[in-house]
């Protein structure tokens, strides 16, 4: 490539000759005892003195940006193609859900490859010159202060805003009240939970069957300082709800003597000291596993908080805001251990509508 293909902003000898312009190294004295370093030599990049290394550059940038589209289609076709429930196998993840996993593909590709193509853009085909600029008063001076001040004042009373109480009121009302149409589509984001965090699929009746061995309970079954957990009845892991309704209804059953039971109410909900709790966690929702059995307490391995389960669950320690809710329950006809009702409370955190 010869010189005279080369812009002549671009030769070496004009990059030099801005260099001295505003990048001149000062000199140390007495006055000023640190001299200026200057600007370093500035590094030409190859697109900027090879037009094809800069259409390479530019091609790249635009196929960066083309792959973003791809993706963004790719994104709202798998969100409208994609069944909800479908499952595939990803190595060396394993089977995960197909819709997750194309939209967060599609997604990411789309917005790194925006990110990439910017990055790429500035670095090689936009000017890399180093300029330099003397700092200014941020503040503005005292004349166009003042002025400011009275065009605001002019301009206020020229609105007649103040006068006109009628107009003023109610565009301050039309301001308030036009957010809230950005806020009722809200409502597009999925049906209403409506009554669902109140209640489970626990009912007068429902037997308690064992989680491990998918079998009624007994209270033969519950032995004195053991922790077991439970479902209610009719619940099954193939169920297409299971997952939904568990998160509700996981029960752990503990037995203590009665004589160590200190709430009334719990001794009352309880079958020869067998107590049936809640298994999540009221702070945000986790599996409760943990239980001492001298101290009657359960923690949450998530973050720490502590029931005392001799005590109608109460919270004594960690950020739970609230005790466990408790199942009452009792023995049927056929000697196993059955539901009494619901909840006494909604399950797990507390949430807006709670009261």
């Amino acid at each position: 490539m010869s010189s005279q293909d080369i812009p002549e902003e671009n030769l070496p000898a004009a990059q030099a000759a801005s260099h001295n312009e505003h990048g001149a190294v000062g000199v140390a004295d007495e006055k000023n005892p640190f001299a200026d370093p200057g600007l370093p030599p500035h590094e030409h990049r190859v697109q900027d003195i090879d037009e094809r290394a800069a259409k390479r550059s530019e091609r790249a940038v635009a196929f960066l940006f083309t792959l973003s589209m791809v993706a963004t289609v790719a994104f709202i076709a798998s969100y409208v193609g994609i069944p909800h429930d479908k499952a595939i196998f990803v190595f060396p993840i394993g089977h995960i859900n197909a819709l997750n996993f194309a939209l967060g593909l599609s997604l990411g590709v789309a917005l790194f490859t925006i990110g990439a193509g910017a990055v790429h853009w500035a670095r090689t085909l936009m000017s890399d010159e180093e300029l330099v600029d003397e700092r200014h008063a941020i503040s503005a001076p005292p004349e166009v202060k003042a002025k400011v001040l009275a065009d605001f004042k002019q301009g206020a009373k020229e609105s007649a805003i103040g006068r006109r109480k009628l107009v003023r009121n109610t565009m301050f009302g039309a301001l308030a009240l036009f957010p809230l149409s950005g806020v009722m589509l809200l409502r597009d984001l999925g049906t209403l939970p409506g009554t669902k965090l109140r209640h489970t699929l626990w009912s007068k009746g429902k037997l308690l069957v064992n989680m491990n061995t998918n079998e009624p309970l007994r209270p033969s079954d519950v032995a004195v300082g053991s922790l077991t957990f439970a479902k209610p009845e009719g619940l099954e892991e193939d169920d297409h709800e299971f997952q939904t309704e568990i998160a509700k209804a996981a029960l752990m059953i503990v037995r203590i003597q009665p004589d160590n039971i200190k709430d009334k109410r719990e001794l009352e909900w309880s079958h020869e000291g067998i107590v049936a709790y809640s298994k999540i966690c009221t702070h945000v929702g986790c599996p409760i596993s943990l239980y001492e059995q001298q101290t009657h307490h359960v923690l949450c391995p998530c973050h720490q908080s502590t029931f005392d389960l001799s005590d109608g669950a109460r919270v004594i320690f960690g950020p739970a805001g609230h005790a466990l809710p408790q199942l009452r329950i009792g023995v049927n006809d056929e000697g196993y251990l059955e539901a009494l009702g619901d909840f006494s409370e909604p399950v797990g955190p507390a949430f807006w509508e709670r009261g």
